[in-house]
């Protein structure tokens, strides 16, 4: 106790935040335990389960969660090693440092703090992708690939990662460099108007997201005309839902996963379908027609792992509950906690950002850059809070599902969904057997069980 009092704030701090950092990673190291245990020792399908899954099905999905479990576990000690050098080798300075020489022989001198910032910026994220990259291809071309999910080759995934890094970089650096300038010349305050632009910045990109960033990746079409999309569309007016448009996103490109989202602000409603979804569209589900078979080099359709997708009427039953989430108004909800959260964050931000010991503690002993603040206060300093908050948001995600499900089943969709749930965790090989802890604190959706036995009732009347 007499030595921790002896030691300067500075160290005080650093070491504070270590022991936490590794705190939180023994104790995601012991859920996860937990949960690898669960697919080690549950080798049959348990009785609840016999109605709604096959007994090769279920070993696919325990295999390919064992796998999952055994990779995230090595990479995230990975991850928790790297950083914990970087901070004790004094790796943030010494990249500080860089992006000064960097940007001074680029004519820029210290005086020109943002335009350093954005060289550590582009640097540290460029050395993130480096490092990340061989577990993102062994992710990719080994787990999901033994296990039937990929469905890319290795150009299109390194033209695929290119591209991201392009795109978030075009995002990224001007949105810094504005808000760094507004954090020095905002004045007492500062902290109302960051606030305020990330908020402008965040829904200006949920607006243009699809339409503009996601089709960079992905075609999107729309979905034809015929008795899906009329059921779609008698479906949003029921419930006053503003749909413009239906697309059909090409997902099938990379991955086998299923997916469906709404997006837009007002009247002016999107519904994108992922190709994997839908029974009828899925390229997964179609043999190669004759002389198409290595026309096209950047993906590989596995038809020997065909996916079921679901019918219409049960993507009907999946829409109803992505709707069920606009009527019963989680969006504006999570909006809104989201941005609680951040003004909380800037507030607080504000009255830290002038403690030096803070810098002192990661290695800026002479100077305090707005961007290594940022990062200090927001990434390390928060860090106990984020866990909480993160916790706590789970928790309501969960209950938002719930609520979600019991929508679509006020909407007389409770015998699809019951069955579109069913094949949904097969396709995507989720393992339907949980470690209460593990769950309690990871799953965001409710386990599969609890959400058919909510809907069973209602399926059977």
């Amino acid at each position: 106790m007499g030595l921790a009092v002896q030691l300067p704030a500075e160290k005080r701090i650093f070491s504070s935040v270590l022991l936490f950092s590794w705190a939180v990673y023994l104790w995601e190291a012991f859920l996860a335990h937990r949960q690898r245990r669960v697919y080690r020792t549950t080798t049959h399908v348990p009785w609840e389960l016999g109605q709604i899954m096959d007994s090769e099905t279920f070993e696919k999905s325990r295999l390919y969660q064992l796998d999952k479990s055994t990779f995230s576990f090595w990479s995230g000690l990975y991850s928790e090693l790297e950083g914990t050098m970087i901070l004790i080798c004094g790796g943030i300075p010494f990249l500080w440092n860089l992006s000064g020489q960097i940007s001074g022989r680029a004519g820029f001198g210290p005086e020109y703090e943002i335009v350093q910032s954005l060289v550590f910026l582009l640097l540290a994220t460029l050395f993130s992708a480096l490092t990340g990259l061989p577990w993102s291809l062994y992710n990719t071309f080994v787990i999901e690939e033994k296990h039937g999910f990929n469905q890319q080759t290795l150009g299109f995934f390194f033209k695929d990662a290119i591209k991201k890094f392009i795109v978030t970089q075009c995002i990224l650096l001007p949105v810094t460099s504005l808000l760094l300038y507004i954090i020095k010349i905002g004045g007492d305050y500062f902290f109302i108007y960051a606030w305020l632009f990330t908020l402008v910045v965040s829904l200006v990109l949920v607006t243009i997201y699809a339409d503009y960033i996601a089709p960079l990746f992905d075609k999107f079409i729309p979905l034809p005309e015929g008795e899906l999309k009329q059921q779609i569309e008698v479906m949003a007016k029921s419930i006053d839902f503003p749909l413009t448009k239906v697309y059909v996103v090409e997902g099938s490109k990379r991955s086998s996963h299923s997916n469906a989202y709404f997006y837009g602000f007002f009247k002016n409603k999107r519904i994108v379908l992922f190709d994997t979804l839908l029974e009828d569209y899925s390229a997964l589900n179609k043999e190669p027609a004759e002389g198409e078979e290595g026309e096209n080099e950047e993906t590989k359709s596995k038809t020997k792992n065909k996916k079921q997708g679901c019918k219409n009427e049960e993507v009907l039953a999946v829409l109803g509950h992505e709707l069920g989430h606009w009527k019963l108004g989680h969006t504006i909800k999570n909006i809104i906690i989201s941005q609680m959260n951040s003004f909380l964050c800037f507030f607080l931000f504000a009255v830290l950002i002038g403690r030096k010991e803070l810098f002192a503690a990661f290695g800026f002993y002479e100077t305090q850059p707005t961007l290594i603040g940022l990062m200090i206060i927001f990434q390390f300093i928060f860090s106990p809070y984020n866990e909480i908050l993160s916790f706590c948001l789970t928790v309501l995600s969960r209950r938002f599902e719930f609520q979600a499900d019991a929508f679509a089943k006020e909407l007389g969709k409770a015998k699809d969904l019951y069955s579109a749930l069913i094949k949904l965790n097969k396709d995507n090989l989720g393992f339907p057997v949980s470690d209460w802890i593990f769950s309690m604190w990871h799953y965001s959706h409710p386990p599969l069980l609890e959400r058919l036995q909510a809907l069973k009732d209602a399926k059977q009347e």
